[in-house]
């Protein structure tokens, strides 16, 4: 989890949050409590961390593009070490797959992670080795979050409670950027690619992941993006293969790794202003 600076919407996102405290997170122990979330899961990069990713298709996983080139060594985690663990809670799952192929946004820079469009192409997509039956883990719906909503929902692992997923049950969106979107949810270390959803429509839909974030006197912010453009562009790399890791290598990209053991690497980033 690396700490970064996120210039005016990490300003306008503290001034926000000060204003009240945010919800309290849920944990959802019990195989009923998991019912409509059994599509989000752990993703586990071998013995070197983890994040939080979501289904999008009975196949495909929505994570965050620096739990695949996060770190400094230069080299990126080997996909075949890497599980998805749907619905996982005290070590079952509803369901989990190994990873056949990866893709990290191409605009999303390790060298370079405070940059803004870094920041704000932080996605990639796990093609599983064994699709996940819908019947299983429906996968959620990609949708921009409306304009007029004030609160979301979101799901995640993080550092002391990664056993189970997490479910923060109406925190607020407070900053908006070009691309950006930040909230008062309480993300940490392990949330990085955790969904936050809105649920205004009905079934919930994810409006954006968790990428960084700010914890400052007892206050987190956390920041994602707007998904329908970068997704869009990750599903057209895995059809051309541009871009794509592959089990013992990669093609087109020179991913980074994730250091094991390393906070500062493994899950949501977040800075002291």
């Amino acid at each position: 989890m690396r700490i970064i600076g996120l210039v005016s919407i990490a300003v306008l996102a503290l001034a926000g949050a000060a204003a009240a405290e945010a919800p309290p997170l849920k944990r959802l122990t019990l195989r009923q409590d998991v019912l409509g979330f059994e599509a989000v899961g752990r993703v586990e990069i071998g013995a070197q961390g983890y994040c939080t990713g979501a289904l999008i298709a009975p196949d495909l996983v929505l994570t965050a593009a620096h739990c695949l080139r996060g770190g400094s060594s230069g080299t990126a985690p080997d996909i075949a070490g890497m599980r998805f663990r749907a619905g996982l809670r005290d070590g079952v799952a509803v369901a989990e797959s190994g990873v056949a192929r990866a893709v990290a946004h191409p605009r999303y820079d390790p060298a370079n992670p405070k940059d803004l469009d870094s920041v704000r192409h932080d996605v990639a997509l796990l093609e599983l080795a064994e699709p996940i039956p819908a019947a299983t883990a429906a996968p959620f719906a990609i949708a921009r979050l409306g304009n007029q909503v004030r609160q979301i929902d979101v799901v995640s692992f993080a550092t002391g409670r990664d056993a189970a997923l997490s479910w923060q049950d109406g925190c607020r969106v407070v900053g908006r950027d070009v691309g950006l979107i930040a909230f008062d949810c309480d993300v940490h270390f392990g949330s990085s690619g955790a969904p936050v959803f809105d649920r205004t429509a009905g079934r919930p839909r994810i409006v954006a992941i968790i990428a960084a974030g700010t914890r400052e006197d007892g206050k987190v912010v956390s920041v994602g993006m707007e998904l329908e453009e970068p997704v869009a562009e990750l599903r057209r790399a895995l059809r051309t293969g541009q871009g794509v890791i592959v089990a013992g290598g990669s093609r087109g990209i020179e991913p980074r790794r994730i250091l094991p053991g390393a906070k500062a690497e493994t899950g949501a980033r977040f800075v002291r202003p």
